[in-house]
């Protein structure tokens, strides 16, 4: 029988995924490309003969998702996989009619047939939406079960932008180990805060192979957290999965894929930013949860800022610096950086616009809503290069880093400058620690069991 020709629609994280764990060993399909989108500079390149199988000894083209419709013709394929995550079902289905249009069938692969089963126990963080407070929950979650002394390995959704075959098991357990592997701001964001928790982290390309490592770990492992990215439904089946949603972004549950799913699936589901949010986004939200997912544990948190140095912001013109992606594909106003701003008394905020070059100008232009704010782009050293030319091009007289790292590790900012950080806060019960020292009783984790609530 003829294998059945298959383009795999993603954007360097999901897409191989699918394609490792559905697709490469799998005679009745032939995946003749890839499509890449939201992240600059992944197309034009192969997924490697060495990662594909030996059903493609050649690898696969990637290609970028602007020539779809052409490629499904030119590659005669019958079935398009769409793999990438953090976009409204309008998107979904935008590329659903171009792939039908063009005569072919339009696929989504669920959890059954692409999640790993690990021999630990698994706890997975994921979100409606990027920017809803999925890092600060996945290192909460961290901290309480270090605290019973409990080994955890983080592995993070992936990012793999560089050499695709050195990307295949990523260990990160150093600083410079962030440094060794060449890694980009967005990558350092979601890494750095893990490694000086004092726990690893693991990430990469292909997941069983991460995942068997992740298992054994030469520091221990008692339990698996899955740092999930770009609110994508985990690639580990998970044995507590707790999803964020974003009261700052009310209906988006209902309305991103995959986000919903993540929703859906969940066994804990916290309302961030509760302070800040308006008490009527907070009610649509929760009766969002209600309608879809009625059984999950409902938790409400606050991510409370800390800035290290409030006289450098108050009474001056400020730059905020706000999370790459988030600002992009997540389509955040109200980061960590403009509540610091307002909260220190800032005089106002300043448009980068204007002293925006290069990459960072192009992707304004690629995303012309992000509005007064400067998002931390740096997946290659170009955009590095620009993000500090333009900081330097500002006319402001300070800057707020709200970003999960200090860029002054990684650009050179010539202006008094300060750092914001945020982390999970739960609010009255039920909370996290009760969900966690819960989840250690059942699973039977440490010698004597959680004493996190006693």
């Amino acid at each position: 029988m003829a294998r059945k020709n298959v383009i795999i629609i993603g954007a360097a994280g999901r897409d191989f995924h699918n394609f490792n764990t559905y697709f490469r060993n799998n005679e009745s399909y032939n995946v003749v490309a890839f499509t890449a989108a939201q992240i600059p500079d992944i197309d034009g390149r192969k997924y490697p003969a060495e990662l594909a199988g030996t059903l493609y000894p050649n690898g696969i083209p990637i290609y970028e998702e602007a020539s779809l419709e052409k490629l499904i013709k030119e590659l005669k394929a019958e079935d398009c996989v769409f793999s990438y995550s953090d976009v409204p079902y309008s998107h979904v289905m935008g590329v659903g009619a171009k792939v039908n249009a063009a005569g072919a069938n339009f696929v989504l692969l669920g959890p059954g047939a692409t999640q790993i089963k690990s021999t630990k126990p698994v706890i997975a963080v994921g979100a409606v939406r990027t920017g809803a407070g999925k890092s600060q929950t996945s290192r909460h979650i961290v901290e309480l079960l270090m605290q019973q002394g409990l080994k955890v390995v983080a592995v993070r959704h992936p990012m793999p932008y560089g050499d695709l075959v050195a990307q295949k098991v990523q260990r990160f357990a150093t600083i410079e180990d962030l440094k060794k592997n060449n890694c980009t701001i967005e990558e350092m964001e979601e890494y750095e805060p893990h490694v000086a928790r004092g726990n690893v982290i693991y990430a990469g390309v292909d997941y069983e192979a991460i995942l068997r490592a992740a298992e054994n770990d030469p520091d221990g492992c008692d339990v698996i957290l899955w740092d999930g990215g770009n609110n994508d439904f985990p690639f580990f089946k998970q044995d507590l999965m707790v999803t964020v949603v974003d009261p700052h972004r009310p209906g988006h549950e209902l309305s991103f894929y995959p986000g919903e799913v993540t929703m859906r699936m969940a066994d804990v589901i916290v309302i961030n930013k509760v302070v800040t949010a308006q008490p009527e986004n907070i009610d649509i939200v929760r009766k969002n949860i209600e309608f879809a997912n009625p059984n999950a544990i409902v938790i409400e948190a606050a991510s409370p800022i800390t800035v290290v140095d409030p006289s450098i912001i108050k009474g001056k013109r400020v730059l905020v610096i706000e999370d790459g992606p988030t600002l992009t594909h997540g389509h955040m106003k109200i980061g960590a950086g403009v509540v610091a701003a307002k909260k220190c008394g800032a005089k106002e905020l300043v448009d980068p616009r204007s002293a925006a070059v290069g990459r960072i100008a192009e992707t304004f232009r690629i995303y012309p809503n992000i509005g007064t704010l400067l998002p931390a782009m740096g997946y290659g050293q170009e955009q590095i290069t620009d993000l500090e030319r333009t900081i330097e091009n500002c006319d402001c007289e300070a800057v707020i880093i709200a970003t999960p790292i200090d860029l002054n590790r990684i650009v050179k900012i010539n202006k008094p400058n300060t750092r914001v950080s945020y982390e999970l806060q739960s609010i009255g019960s039920p909370n996290m620690t009760e969900v966690i020292c819960d989840f250690i009783k059942a699973k039977g984790l440490g010698k004597t069991g959680c004493s996190c609530c006693h």
